[in-house]
């Protein structure tokens, strides 16, 4: 995360905003970071709407709503947790090829 990004997010803190977009806002970062980042925003966010646009799959596991999108169109938007249990669900297919990646040494 570049300088100017941290400066922005300190920013935000301070002003209390009720509405926090992130777009890509950790993908610089390795992950051990980005974990710490994630519960930062998480915790001091909490009473705000944040969206996040994000392609690391931990990033929104634990985020109350996911919009999976396709070919620039809504296809699902539903708990994580409900997403992973449906049959056919785009975002389930993402969660298992990240998890498949990621357990092969890659990053």
């Amino acid at each position: 995360m570049g300088q100017r990004q941290l400066f922005c997010l300190g920013r935000t803190l301070l002003r209390r905003c009720r509405i926090l977009v992130l777009d890509e806002a950790t993908a610089s970062i390795d992950n051990a970071t980005d974990a710490i980042l994630q519960k930062t925003i998480r915790t001091e966010f909490r009473h705000c709407t944040v969206i996040t646009v994000a392609h690391r799959i931990p990033t929104v596991m634990d985020c109350d709503m996911v919009l999976a999108m396709s070919d620039g169109k809504a296809v699902e938007y539903d708990k994580p947790a409900k997403l992973m249990e449906t049959e056919g669900s785009l975002f389930r297919e993402l969660v298992n090829e990240y998890w498949s990646y990621t357990s092969n040494g890659n990053n």
